[in-house]
């Protein structure tokens, strides 16, 4: 699997990395059919084989249930061994979601995350999107990410987003972007050629359509082929899907990679 340097930021990441929402929260998610959450001889077995696949970049958030919480358990003495990405701004209580987007919530939110995860600090710090980007991304709320940064809380920061003039604002001032970026999805392209001009961190979301897209080939083919070298955010808890991913990634690469 290969791996590169995401943008400025100095942190060296796979192609391809593995979200964890499957981990800890299967009620409103948008994927074709219902899972069950896997046991933890499960959760850990995956994580192993994604490690032996060449996979160092893990997606978490506060909102995805208890998926925080069960890989600060499974990560006991791996912490080196792994890039994490988290967020802050979405809450999930009840089976529904609910949006803070201040800098009294967000320190509350990074404090949460670092001790559910047993971690003194988390790789990529991401701004959660409800849709409303621009709004979102106050001035309070991105010095307070800076400020984050400052005291060495988390590595980079920056924002998962929906808008494409919401992407390059968050480029502009931050170091990353999560950003979505599909055959049938091209809205956000602006973002993409925005990072590749000056060097930013690209992560790419639903590059699968959330599991509904079958050719799993020409999804990351299409994804990966773009001059800002993006990283695919890929989430399963099935090990042959995770196999086929990460085949279908190095697929993807060879004519690609940076």
């Amino acid at each position: 699997m290969d791996k590169i340097d995401l943008g400025k930021t100095g942190i060296n990441v796979s192609r391809l990395g593995l979200g964890t929402v499957k981990f800890g929260r299967n009620q409103g998610v948008k994927y074709p059919k219902g899972f069950e959450l896997p046991s933890d001889s499960e959760a850990a077995d995956l994580l192993a084989l994604a490690k032996d696949l060449g996979i160092n970049m893990l997606d978490t958030a506060s909102a995805y249930g208890t998926s925080e919480e069960r890989l600060g358990h499974l990560l006991k003495g791996q912490r080196d061994d792994w890039v994490i990405v988290g967020k802050a701004g979405e809450e999930f209580e009840g089976g529904k979601s609910s949006y803070n987007f201040t800098p009294k919530h967000f320190e509350m939110s990074l404090e949460r995350s670092l001790k559910r995860l047993k971690t003194d600090y988390i790789d990529m710090l991401l701004l959660h999107s409800d849709g409303n980007d621009v709004r979102n991304l106050s001035d309070e709320i991105i010095e307070k990410l800076l400020d984050f940064k400052k005291r060495g809380l988390v590595r980079a920061i920056g924002a998962s987003t929906k808008t494409a003039e919401g992407g390059i604002k968050t480029l502009e001032r931050m170091d990353v972007v999560m950003a979505m970026y599909t055959a049938d999805y091209t809205d956000e392209k602006p973002v993409l050629d925005y990072a590749a001009e000056h060097n930013k961190g690209v992560l790419l979301k639903k590059v699968l359509s959330s599991g509904h897209d079958t050719d799993i080939n020409k999804a990351f083919k299409f994804a990966l082929s773009h001059p800002a070298a993006p990283c695919a955010i890929v989430g399963t808890i099935n090990p042959t899907n995770l196999r086929a991913n990460v085949e279908a990634c190095k697929k993807a690469l060879p004519l690609n990679a940076p």
